[in-house]
């Protein structure tokens, strides 16, 4: 769900990207998010065994139903937020797959295994603007530091571990989310330091998006993205 949510928010910059190159690079990081997602839903399909594809988990659940972090489901906001929360959700998503790749799961671990490799590249392609926007004009730098205050309060909650941590955890299936935290930290410390952005203290907020309460945003996100699964239940193209 949050790979699938933060590719709805890039595909947004289609047509609205600073640089034609990055309109094309924001894209095809959309469409990379888009195929972990389905690869992992399809797979949940499998194991639950009630007949559900990728498509009825994509678009037929409500609101509720979805457990991606509220970081992702915020408004895209300008190319400076977009950069920061990519370079967050990159270097997240880089040390999740990493851990996966080994899951006692050999579907779970291969989906893994592709996607860590993008994961890498996404966390490469925003640490290389992080440092361009930091060290770059007055503007932009002002722009990346208002965009780390608007996103820093956000990002406790990828390392809220719950139940489903733990027995993903104790069964072998993925790590606890928790325990990703100190490589992250170590990541976007040397990220945050080459960019001259400095690293606020640890918030005391935590957003419940992993428990299904959402924010505001979150309907509007879903009602354009089932909008026409819903008006057309079961279309194919």
């Amino acid at each position: 769900d949050t790979a699938l949510v933060l590719a709805q928010r890039l595909a947004e910059w289609t047509g609205h990207a600073p640089q034609l190159e990055e309109d094309i690079a924001l894209g095809n990081m959309a469409l990379d998010l888009v195929g972990q997602s389905r690869a992992m839903l399809t797979h949940a399909g499998f194991l639950e065994g009630a007949g559900h594809d990728e498509d009825d988990f994509a678009f037929l659940r409500d609101e509720r139903d979805y457990l991606n972090v509220t970081l992702v489901e915020l408004p895209r906001g300008d190319f400076a937020f977009t950069v920061l929360r990519n370079a967050m959700m990159g270097t997240f998503f880089l040390h999740l797959w990493g851990r996966l790749s080994t899951s006692t799961d050999p579907e779970v671990a291969a989906i893994a295994g592709k996607a860590v490799k993008d994961a890498r590249y996404h966390q490469q392609h925003a640490a290389d603007w992080m440092v361009r926007l930091g060290q770059g004009t007055q503007e932009s730098n002002r722009r990346l530091n208002q965009a780390m205050a608007d996103l820093w309060h956000y990002c406790a909650e990828l390392f809220a571990s719950d139940t489903v941590d733990e027995q993903a955890h104790a069964t072998g299936l993925g790590p606890r989310w928790g325990d990703l935290k100190d490589v992250w930290m170590r990541d976007m410390n040397e990220i945050l330091d080459a960019s001259g952005i400095a690293m606020p203290a640890e918030a005391k907020f935590l957003s419940t998006g992993k428990r299904g309460v959402h924010s505001e945003h979150m309907g509007f996100i879903l009602a354009e993205m089932q909008h026409l699964q819903r008006a057309y239940p079961g279309g194919t193209w």
